[in-house]
């Protein structure tokens, strides 16, 4: 039985007549984190939504493969008349499922985010951002996704908090072998969270280089994760994607030996996706 993926091909789409997107193509795997990295305003949020059917194919092919999507998106987006634990279990009442058991495992999952039974029986405006982003990641994986598709959630937290939910993501990734597919214009974030790197460039968005990470992702310290963002930095592909500029030629480089990071082929198959 093969594993789900999803697989993009030869996507393209534009706004009024302003292309976006050109010739975006790319697969991700059951179980794999994928980062899509590029400077704002180069399609990374149009491609995650094209990819979760918030807009409209206009050109290419996307196969979904994956049977339970779920998107995370900047803002919480709570429902601000329910309270944290009814908005967590709103997935499971949807389905039907009874209140006594929809309240109970979202009960148990929000222990292991850090909310405790008094912060569940807050509204929305009265958590603080942190407890309301804990509650829109709670909400997220209660029903048990397997592809997460993730749209800067962390973006405006500070970097303890962001550290923190970071390894809880980690970690119920790796129990349940999600897929993840976020999108970030942090280099660093990619680097700590995801197994390949798709670098885009604007005008139009488009991917100008793939980057695979070999160290694994519960092997990446600190300094790694430091070490490893430094040396992409200076890759040229990647100045030019940012519009950094070009480091003056008598500067050396960084120190250090080669890191487990490989550059990918950046050539995509031009053939139909399939259907998994």
């Amino acid at each position: 039985m093969s594993h789900p993926r999803l697989e993009v091909r030869q996507l393209a789409h534009s706004f009024v007549r302003t292309p976006v997107l050109a010739d975006v193509s790319f697969t991700l795997t059951a179980g794999e984190v994928c980062a899509l990295v590029g400077p704002s305003g180069c399609g990374k949020t149009t491609l995650l939504h094209l990819c979760n059917g918030l807009l409209d194919l206009q050109d290419g092919e996307i196969a979904n493969g994956f049977a339970n999507p779920v998107t995370l998106f900047q803002q919480p987006r709570l429902l601000p008349w329910k309270t944290a634990l009814d908005n967590i279990a709103l997935s499971l009442k949807a389905r039907g499922v009874p209140r006594a058991r929809r309240e109970a495992a979202a009960i148990r999952l929000a222990a292991r985010l850090g909310l405790s039974r008094d912060d569940l029986d807050k509204f929305p405006r009265q958590l603080s951002g942190g407890m309301q982003s804990r509650v829109a990641l709670a909400r997220a994986l209660l029903p048990e996704p397997d592809l997460l598709l993730l749209d800067e959630p962390f973006a405006a937290l500070d970097i303890g908090l962001k550290s923190e939910l970071y390894a809880l993501l980690q970690t119920l990734q790796t129990e349940r072998g999600m897929a993840v597919l976020m999108i970030t214009h942090d280099l660093m974030e990619a680097v700590r969270l995801s197994d390949r790197i798709l670098l885009m460039a604007a005008e139009p968005g488009r991917i100008v280089a793939r980057f695979a990470l070999d160290q694994p992702r519960a092997r990446r310290d600190d300094a790694w994760v430091y070490q490893t963002t430094a040396q992409l930095l200076q890759q040229p592909v990647v100045r030019a994607s940012f519009g950094l500029p070009t480091p003056h030629p008598g500067v050396p480089a960084s120190p250090g030996t080669p890191l487990s990071v490989r550059t990918e082929s950046d050539v995509s198959p031009k053939r139909s996706p399939s259907r998994c």
